[in-house]
């Protein structure tokens, strides 16, 4: 119990969460959407369980948050961006993804050789 309401105050004192559902014997942590020009609708949610570390939790939310690719979202649209520009990063994005696509590929068979 202790350690669920530790793991609340250091969430909100991170300025990560602000609602808080506990269930049976788990605890929900939900990232709620700020409402401001620069807002995307987000749902991240893990399962903290009754022996897990905070640690522990706060990783695996930070993983999920990451996954979600919410945050590199709210990075772009800090500042206005024209449909050249968008289209630019774009291209520039997936060059990069492919080169490392590529770059996996090339390890992935020297380890096989």
């Amino acid at each position: 119990m202790m350690s669920r309401l530790f793991l609340v105050a250091l969430l909100a004192v991170l300025g990560v969460v602000s609602s808080f559902a506990p269930v049976a014997n788990t605890a929900s942590v939900v990232a709620p959407a700020a409402a401001s020009s620069t807002s995307l609708a987000v749902s991240v949610k893990i399962e903290v369980g009754e022996g897990e570390s905070i640690e522990q939790a706060l990783r695996r939310f930070k993983r999920e948050v990451n996954k979600s690719g919410h945050l590199m979202e709210l990075r772009h649209r800090r500042y206005f961006e024209n449909s050249q520009q968008k289209k630019k990063r774009k291209v520039n994005e997936a060059r990069m993804r492919i080169r490392m696509e590529r770059m996996q590929r090339r390890r992935m068979n020297r380890q096989m050789a």
